[in-house]
């Protein structure tokens, strides 16, 4: 469990005199698109407000867990990528861990324009990266076949039209080049979900909607097949932190630009189900002292169809069983030769 200390400047005045949950402030809630579900105009100005703030880097410990989580499938790639699309890059979690053997251009976008100017460079020199102002929803500006490596992470939970917007990636994408991402996945939350739930039937016999809706982890493979992609791996993952508190929660959150922003929202939350919340959350979840709140992450490579697209090995052909991987990892010499073999078996 990562364990999150209570920032020095926490604002519980400003959380209890407002009640508020958008963390942009108020602002009027415009006409919802044509089956929209995010109002991106306020999830725009939530990114806006919260890159402003002075406790902003304090909280982006899950954002920058997942951008190298990212970055790491990078890694595994044998090609080089001369062109790399970051979508929706935020202050630039990905790049900074990619380096000039794997990437040579890196292009982060992002409709935060505060977040756009703070993104972080790359730590290799060698690698050049671009900052553009662009909707990673629409993303306007690019054509097809353009780029040869995708990535996105922590951002793809908010786009409305998902099976339009991954047909749109497999688009400006080009043959045989993959699609690699991570996005919050259903069931994340739940325990703060279901805290708020349980006080508003208590203090008010309903319920409304506080907590985004999110994309079911088995339905994210379906999208990509759909949108035209190949050979998907997907990959689903819990990470639980530890807060002092629910309050501290909903803080980072706000600090995350992760806060609540459908068009259907409830757009305040009353003292007292506040305060009955806090209790329930501490009654039916807290553990040490510390109240856990799980983040359900799945994480997806996708490739474009091409002639040289990578393919996946003959069944019965494995040379090693499962239960001979840890000798593996403890014998370099029994690795080297596994790899030769493989090598000949291409050539054959």
């Amino acid at each position: 469990m990562i364990i999150r200390l209570k920032p020095c400047g926490f604002p519980f005045r400003r959380l209890f005199s407002s009640c508020h949950v958008d963390s942009a402030g108020t602002s009027s809630q415009s006409a919802p698109a044509q089956n929209a579900v995010f109002d991106r105009e306020m999830k725009q100005m939530q990114r806006d407000w919260a890159v402003r703030q002075p406790d902003f880097q304090a909280a982006q410990y899950l954002k920058e867990e997942i951008g190298w989580r990212v970055a790491d499938k990078v890694f595994d790639l044998t090609k080089f990528n001369p062109l790399v699309l970051d979508i929706g890059c935020g202050v630039g979690n990905i790049t900074p861990h990619l380096i000039k053997e794997n990437v040579g251009k890196i292009i982060q976008i992002d409709m935060s324009g505060g977040m756009v100017q703070s993104s972080a460079a790359c730590d290799d020199s060698e690698v050049i990266v671009e900052r553009r102002h662009v909707d990673e929803e629409t993303l306007d500006g690019f054509h097809e076949n353009q780029f040869d490596l995708l990535l996105t992470s922590m951002s793809a939970h908010w786009i409305n039209q998902l099976p339009q917007w991954m047909k749109k990636c497999n688009e400006i994408l080009k043959p045989d080049c993959p699609f690699i991402g991570s996005m919050l996945a259903e069931d994340t939350l739940y325990e703060l979900r279901c805290s708020l739930q349980l006080a508003e039937l208590e203090r008010l016999g309903g319920v409304s909607s506080h907590i985004s809706p999110f994309v079911r982890s088995q339905d994210v493979g379906g999208l990509l097949s759909s949108a035209g992609f190949d050979m998907i791996t997907l990959d689903s993952d819990e990470i639980e932190v530890g807060y002092p508190n629910m309050f501290a929660l909903m803080y980072d959150l706000q600090l995350m630009a992760e806060s609540h922003c459908t068009y259907r929202r409830n757009r305040t939350i009353r003292r007292d189900v506040l305060m009955a919340a806090e209790a329930i959350y501490q009654s039916m979840y807290s553990k040490d002292g510390k109240y856990p709140a799980t983040f359900k992450i799945v994480s997806f490579i996708g490739w474009k169809k091409g002639p040289n697209m990578p393919k996946a090995a003959k069944r019965g052909s494995q040379t090693v069983s499962l239960k001979d991987i840890g000798k593996m990892v403890e014998d370099p010499e029994m690795m080297k030769k596994m790899s030769e073999d493989n090598v000949g078996k291409e050539k054959d």
